[in-house]
């Protein structure tokens, strides 16, 4: 699986994009369609997924748009669809924004799988963020949306967060896994599993 990130999102938000052989995931839309879509056609990839690791405008913000150049289906997990219709909720009015979002044509809950390709990325419930947040998991790869960071977590007083769901969930099933699986995270620079348990303050 090839991965590549945009980190130029709205409020420094990172997108993914996933390849394997000709199909495509994106995760987190936040950049431009545009520069998306360039990626997309260099490398002559079929979007099959748009997936939100949460309902929030900056990970959310150019889903609509990149939706109508592709076809691709929306994924989120249940508990954070109702979001997205919501301009309060998603974190738009924050930014003096009225975007409401369509909900999503999957919704998927814990331990979930989401294929494409040869790849199976599983999805990971991490509640805390907000209430549906998810990380997705594949071949030593965790991509943690909002939920952990390098030397960060989620911020849990945007409305709907709970910083003791995101411990919990950080805790009991993020660091779960092995030290040498690499975060890839919502915003910032990449990081461990083993060097957030070591470092990790919040934690």
């Amino acid at each position: 699986m090839n991965i590549k990130k945009f980190d130029r999102g709205m409020v420094a938000a990172n997108c993914y994009i996933l390849s394997d052989e000709n199909e495509a995931v994106v995760i987190d839309p936040g950049v431009s369609e545009k520069i998306i879509m360039e990626y997309l056609e260099e490398n002559q990839l079929k979007l099959k997924f748009i997936v939100f690791t949460h309902a929030h405008i900056d990970h959310i913000l150019h889903s609509k748009e990149l939706k109508q150049m592709t076809g691709a289906k929306t994924v989120i997990h249940e508990l954070d669809n109702p979001l997205l219709t919501d301009s309060f909720k998603n974190g738009a009015f924050l930014f003096g924004l009225n975007n409401q979002y369509e909900q999503a044509d999957i919704t998927v809950k814990d331990n979930d799988v989401i294929s494409f390709s040869n790849v199976t990325l599983t999805v990971i419930h991490t509640p805390g963020h907000t209430p549906g947040g998810m990380c997705l998991y594949y071949d030593n790869c965790l991509f943690t949306g909002d939920t952990l960071f390098y030397l960060s977590i989620g911020r849990t007083d945007l409305g709907m967060g709970d910083f003791h769901d995101i411990i919990h969930s950080i805790k009991e099933k993020l660091f779960t896994y092995q030290d040498d699986v690499v975060v890839y995270p919502g915003h910032g620079k990449n990081t461990t599993i083993g060097f957030e348990k070591k470092n990790n303050t919040y934690i």
